[in-house]
């Protein structure tokens, strides 16, 4: 984020619909349940806050940094991110199921559902992060890398991928092998994933 964490002013509430939090720093909070619906984060910190069964459809973060921050499940359908950094966060679910996507980092941590289906994504950058399921399904994505980061399983049925840098990653299962279209791989992740490309073309390997 661009603004210095001591330019930030600390947060003491919580998140509500359509609440407006500028160069707002949140430490440690106990945003549990929250509803932000329609929230608007512009510079913000959350540092080391409980987001578990929070809600931030149609939210809009900006140049904001989640760091340490925990959940069982996020729910934030159709929000906007940009310029946002998740960094060494621990997440069960974060359902962002048609979201916009612009400069979006995740850096460490482990996220075991990340549900990007029908996003629209331009530059998606995974760095040192463990992701069970990375569901870009119906997703549009226009720019992402990889960097020494783990997917269990990558769904890209329906995706169109474009400049697309899937060699950093070490990739598990793959469904919809054809939405794999407009990627680049590495020879090692075409060897592993043989089998599912074969079934893809109805080939018999024997």
């Amino acid at each position: 984020m661009s603004t210095p964490m001591d330019a930030l002013d600390p947060w003491l509430g919580s998140l509500e619909p359509e609440a407006d939090l500028d160069r707002m720093l949140l430490d440690g909070s106990d945003l549990a349940g929250a509803d932000g619906e329609g929230a608007r984060l512009l510079e913000c910190l959350l540092r080391g806050c409980d987001l578990d069964g929070s809600t931030l459809d149609h939210a809009h973060l900006i140049d904001t940094t989640l760091a340490e921050c925990r959940a069982g499940s996020i729910r934030a359908r159709t929000s906007t991110w940009r310029d946002v950094t998740i960094d060494g966060c621990r997440f069960g679910a974060l359902e962002v199921f048609g979201s916009a996507w612009d400069r979006v980092t995740i850096r460490g941590g482990k996220i075991d559902y990340l549900n990007l289906r029908d996003a629209k994504i331009r530059e998606l950058h995974l760095v040192d992060c463990t992701l069970g399921d990375l569901d870009l399904a119906g997703a549009a994505v226009r720019g992402l890398r990889t960097e020494r980061c783990q997917v269990r399983r990558l769904d890209v049925t329906r995706a169109q991928l474009k400049d697309a840098d899937l060699r950093g990653a070490e990739l598990r299962v793959l469904d919809g092998t054809a939405g794999l279209r407009g990627a680049t791989i590495s020879a090692e992740q075409l060897y592993d994933l043989a089998g599912a490309l074969a079934d893809h073309l109805g080939v018999t390997v024997a």
